[in-house]
């Protein structure tokens, strides 16, 4: 159950489900037609210290992907086209000539160590003290390819403060990052947060964002992968905030004059040549994958 001063690690509640994700993102990494690459998932992960996490990671179980994907297509695909999807927005920002990148609820984001970045670009990590010091850890013989800067702080609390604080400059440019996060926060926690990015905002900045609107893996896909495998301990709809009173973030930002770009995640991954069964489509049709650019400045995107 959730409280509004909860905390966590990288191995209990909202900190496990990134465990999850890293393991998605290695399963892709391993595929002949990945439509990304993310070598250090299987890196963070096998810090973890356990063998079950190791085992999935690398793909010794037998038959677990197969149930994974039985299970969790998706919410997988979900991923997938979540991950191409933002890849390319930060591609696009750093053409346009933005320098300031602030990933909120890193997790286990790897993209200032993967991505390639332009000299003179800053990437902001924000998250909980111990998710943070345990990717310290793990990429500790891991070199960013850009000035990562790691912020500790609940993103609850008043974290453009501590934004500040390490070096981040609102009189500039900023790409901002918002990737799964949104159901783990309460519907006036959510508002604060997209009230807080608009203030921290110079004109061209943007913000890319996505949430599910579909339901949480039931009790039979949990089931299914344990069977084959996969240990997993943590009900994601246990940690997900009721919908009741929670603003439509494509609706928010355009009411405060955001110039608003909705994208489609089944095209996202047909468009890179991934098909899609008409299961899983059905699921991302109801997803929310947009981004939103604040007017003004010099930008041509």
């Amino acid at each position: 159950m959730r409280t509004d001063d909860d905390s966590w690690d990288i191995e209990s509640s909202v900190g496990a489900t990134a465990l999850g994700v890293a393991a998605m993102r290695a399963a892709e990494t391993r595929r002949p037609d990945a439509l990304f690459h993310d070598p250090y998932a299987e890196v963070l992960i096998t810090a973890v210290g356990s063998e079950s996490w190791t085992r999935i990671v690398r793909g010794e179980i037998d038959g677990l992907e197969e149930a994974a994907t039985q299970a969790m297509g998706p919410i997988i695909a979900a991923l997938t086209a979540r991950t191409c999807y933002f890849d390319t927005y930060f591609q696009n920002a750093a053409a346009d000539g933005i320098r300031q990148i602030v990933i909120l609820a890193a997790g286990l984001d790897a993209r200032a160590y993967r991505l390639e970045w332009p000299t003179g670009t800053t990437v902001f990590e924000l998250d909980l003290p111990k998710v943070l010091e345990f990717k310290e850890n793990a990429l500790a013989d891991a070199h960013p390819a850009v000035d990562r800067r790691a912020v500790a702080v609940d993103l609850r609390q008043d974290w453009p403060a501590a934004l500040r604080d390490n070096g981040f400059d609102p009189a500039v440019p900023t790409a901002w990052l918002v990737e799964g996060l949104l159901r783990y926060l309460p519907a006036d926690a959510q508002d604060r947060l997209f009230d807080n990015i608009v203030a921290s905002s110079a004109p061209s900045s943007r913000v890319a964002i996505y949430r599910s609107s579909g339901a949480a893996p039931d009790s039979k896909a949990l089931r299914e992968t344990r069977s084959a495998g996969l240990d997993i301990t943590v009900d994601v709809g246990e940690l997900w905030y009721s919908d009741e009173g929670r603003s439509d973030p494509i609706d928010w930002f355009t009411e405060h004059g955001w110039t608003v770009t909705r994208a489609e995640p089944v095209e996202v991954l047909r468009s890179r040549g991934r098909d899609v069964s008409e299961a899983a489509a059905a699921h991302l049709n109801t997803d929310i994958l947009f981004t939103a650019r604040r007017p003004g400045g010099d930008s041509t995107r």
